[in-house]
């Protein structure tokens, strides 16, 4: 980050996080038109294709910023955000798999092209309703002292149909907006697909235009997939026995997976600000991912960690969601969840016929198997032993019955509390 002094007034240079969507796309003419001197960064977090990577280019400069540039995002959001989300296990609300946790990311990318120029501006195209402009501030306050412009929370203050009023403010000035950005916001990264707006903020079934990267049912492959997916202490090496980066093997797995429809639902969660918010959502390799670690994590780890883990694991995705990217606390709960994973190895075999995916093998050198038992089937303890054990591990709730039977009786109650009078 750079530490010299520089303007942040109109006239000198601003730095705004862009996609090319409406709401960035809009920042550029306004924050234009109050004279700062615009400067785009687009985070490449791995969710478009060449075209809209050329297209968002050609959209900067369409609406005349002073410079753009594309950052390439997809290891960082790997190592940042993926690795330590997989192994924590848990989705925010026990659902939602944190598609938004590029935002930090595209922070980074902002906050080095402001050093790189010499202005301590940021601007971003957060609404004042959602849980964004909660991620971007705090996540820009954590790195310094900076001006941080919101474009779309001042236009709030005056107008209530925001995206209505965009749409035409961009239009009078000949810019055109492209027709699925006119009833839905879609975000896309390499961790997934998030869609909301229209219909689908009004509780309503997500109309024929809610559509992204999984194919509807009767699209589905009539063949079973099955891959192979190998983990090193918790972090996903390997696709089908090739080693991959982490970038790469994931989006392998979102190209496999959408083709069957897995990883899309529709969500309503209580957001940072209090208000509900409603999406559809679609991370098919995520998903798979989560499935394929669980079900090696649940054979290797201990009861007791299996156990504990989880209270980790939300604490962890709650701060992320409500943008505490930052906050110490969060490097200590990953401390925890690396530790946690040094006996996490092996590989899994995910199978899917549509609409979901299972772990159907597991291999690991770490599986916590008795050998001279197995679960149901077969075990080299004896009668006495179960039935001593049996006796010991229930013997409170077994001295509870005793002690209270008589007291119950002579009251007239059950052991439940219900009157015995009242059953004939």
């Amino acid at each position: 980050m750079s530490t010299q002094s520089a303007s942040t007034s109109p006239g000198s240079s601003v730095v705004l996080a862009f996609s090319g969507g409406l709401d960035t796309s809009f920042c550029v003419p306004y924050l234009k038109e109050q004279g700062w001197e615009v400067h785009t960064v687009f985070a490449d977090t791995g969710g478009v294709d060449a075209a809209e990577r050329a297209f968002i280019e050609q959209r900067a400069a369409e609406l005349g910023v002073a410079s753009h540039v594309t950052v390439d995002g997809g290891p960082a959001i790997w190592d940042g955000f993926v690795v330590p989300f997989v192994m924590a296990g848990e989705g925010y609300q026990g659902q939602y798999p944190l598609l938004v946790s590029d935002r930090y990311l595209i922070v980074d990318a902002a906050l080095k092209r402001a050093a790189e120029l010499g202005t301590r501006a940021i601007a971003h195209g957060c609404t004042g309703m959602g849980n964004d402009q909660v991620r971007f501030d705090l996540a820009v306050k954590a790195s310094g002292d900076y001006t941080i412009l919101a474009p779309i929370r001042e236009i709030q203050k005056e107008h209530t149909q925001v995206r209505a009023y965009e749409q035409r403010y961009l239009e009078q000035r000949g810019f055109g907006v492209r027709s699925k950005q006119q009833q839905y916001t879609i975000n896309e990264n390499l961790l997934g697909l998030t869609m909301s707006g229209g219909e689908i903020d009004h509780w309503q079934t997500p109309g024929d235009g809610a559509v992204g990267w999984c194919a509807p049912p009767a699209q589905w492959p009539s063949a079973a997939l099955q891959v192979r997916v190998g983990f090193e202490h918790g972090e996903a090496v390997s696709l089908d026995g090739e080693r991959l980066p982490g970038a790469q093997l994931l989006a392998r797995l979102n190209a496999q997976f959408a083709r069957y429809g897995v990883g899309r639902g529709v969500y309503t969660g209580d957001t940072t600000i209090g208000l509900k918010g409603r999406i559809v959502y679609e991370a098919p390799g995520l998903i798979a991912l989560l499935c394929a670690h669980r079900a090696l994590e649940e054979a290797v780890l201990s009861k007791q960690q299996n156990r504990f883990k989880p209270n980790i694991a939300r604490q962890w995705v709650e701060l992320v969601y409500e943008g505490f990217f930052h906050d110490p606390l969060k490097a200590d709960l990953e401390a925890f969840l690396r530790s946690s994973q040094r006996c996490v190895n092996g590989e899994v075999t995910l199978q899917t016929h549509g609409g979901r995916v299972d772990a159907v093998a597991v291999q690991s050198p770490h599986i916590l198997n008795a050998k001279g038992a197995t679960y149901a089937q077969s075990a080299d303890w004896g009668v006495a032993e179960a039935e001593g054990f049996i006796k010991l591990y229930g013997m409170s709730s077994t001295l509870w019955a005793q002690v209270n039977e008589a007291g119950t009786r002579d009251s007239g109650l059950g052991t439940r509390g219900e009157s015995k009078a009242s059953h004939p």
